[in-house]
């Protein structure tokens, strides 16, 4: 029972939203919402910041060659401030 009340929980912020949401501006703008909703809720399982995360990966993407993208990835992400602690 537990890991239901966990999982309603964790949904709540979209059941909210559902009228904001309902009209996204067409199909394909409701794909995008859900490939947001995506990267923000597995930024979050991977005990990440997403505001963080994403600003960084957006910032870092169009540098990065194809196969070093990886490392943009959630579980893969390291905060900037270790990398340059690293670096340094």
């Amino acid at each position: 029972m537990p890991y239901n009340n966990a999982a309603e929980r964790s949904l709540r912020g979209v059941a909210l939203g559902r009228k904001s949401w309902l009209f996204a501006g067409s199909e394909r703008g409701g794909h995008r919402a859900a490939a947001m909703y995506t990267l923000i809720g597995t930024a979050k399982l991977n005990g990440i910041a997403p505001q963080a995360w994403l600003a960084d990966a957006i910032a870092r993407i169009s540098d990065l060659p194809v196969s070093r993208l990886p490392e943009l990835l959630p579980w893969n992400w390291t905060r900037p401030e270790s990398r340059s602690v690293a670096a340094a």
